[in-house]
């Protein structure tokens, strides 16, 4: 996912994302790729199983993970900033019951009050200080016992990591566990494999994730960690940042109770991708 840079003042803005937004073809690749022995979707389970409740599904882009919730949920509502690519998720749910989409920001979720059990947002939006606005929306949309789950590359873990931190030399990771872990999230690391069908597939996705420089060494690290042909596999790290909505009284100071009021002294700037 490639980064921008963002800070408190651009959580008022939809900031476009230079890969899914102009290369949509080759982000589905990346898509079929991430996670290939599903250890996200494991961790996310085990936060809260969704079977039987109503998703939403928070920066959905082409809508690649909607169907994935829909096999299980009650309801999946996905929402994304950009019309093309809603139009495009609407495209791909067409003939799923329990799924719509519609076009919003994370800042003012066009959803009623305590109206999910569940909001997923996945390398979208949420990335630290600044995403404070979207926090609140989805704690008010949220039922008493919802989650909010965030899941997001771990810049600390190589090699994936060490090239985002070329690219993203003021990105601050502990500043951004930080900050989540202020706002009463827990963490949760997880080791994935990205898995490509050859060489030209991992490196179509590398290209739009990195500026040109740091992609060139991406692609010389793969190919030393793939040196034969055929499939072509990546180790990359992510975070998962959980919330449970309180169900009872909630006292003042409670980072629930007011998202802002949690003690946050970094301001290092957070990436953003939509």
């Amino acid at each position: 996912m490639r980064w921008l840079f963002r800070g408190p003042a651009a959580s008022k803005e939809v900031v476009p994302s230079p890969n899914i937004w102009y290369y949509q073809d080759v982000y589905d690749v990346e898509n079929r790729a991430q996670d290939a022995d599903g250890e996200i979707w494991r961790v996310l389970r085990e936060e809260h199983d969704w079977t039987g409740l109503d998703v939403l599904d928070l920066g959905c882009g082409d809508g690649y993970h909607l169907p994935l919730f829909a096999a299980d949920a009650r309801s999946v509502l996905g929402i994304e900033p950009h019309p093309p690519l809603a139009r495009d998720a609407e495209r791909r749910v067409r003939d799923l019951e329990n799924v719509r989409v519609r076009v919003g920001r994370a800042q003012r979720l066009p959803v009623d009050d305590a109206s999910v059990d569940i909001v997923h947002a996945r390398t979208a939006y949420f990335f630290g200080p600044g995403c404070e606005p979207g926090l609140r929306e989805a704690e008010r949309v949220l039922r008493p016992g919802g989650s909010i789950m965030i899941v997001d590359l771990d810049v600390t873990s190589e090699p994936y990591g060490g090239w985002m931190r070329t690219d993203l030399p003021h990105y601050d990771p502990p500043a951004v566990e930080r900050f989540f872990a202020a706002h009463g999230f827990n963490c949760r690391r997880v080791r994935t494999r990205w898995r490509f069908a050859d060489f030209a597939a991992a490196e179509s996705v590398l290209k739009i994730e990195f500026s040109g420089k740091v992609a060139q060494r991406a692609i010389a690290d793969t190919r030393r960690l793939n040196p034969g042909s055929g499939e072509v596999t990546l180790p990359v790290g992510y975070r998962v940042h959980c919330r449970v909505k309180p169900t009872g009284l909630v006292l003042p100071g409670h980072s629930a109770a007011s998202p802002d009021s949690a003690e946050s002294s970094d301001s290092s700037t957070s990436p953003r991708i939509e």
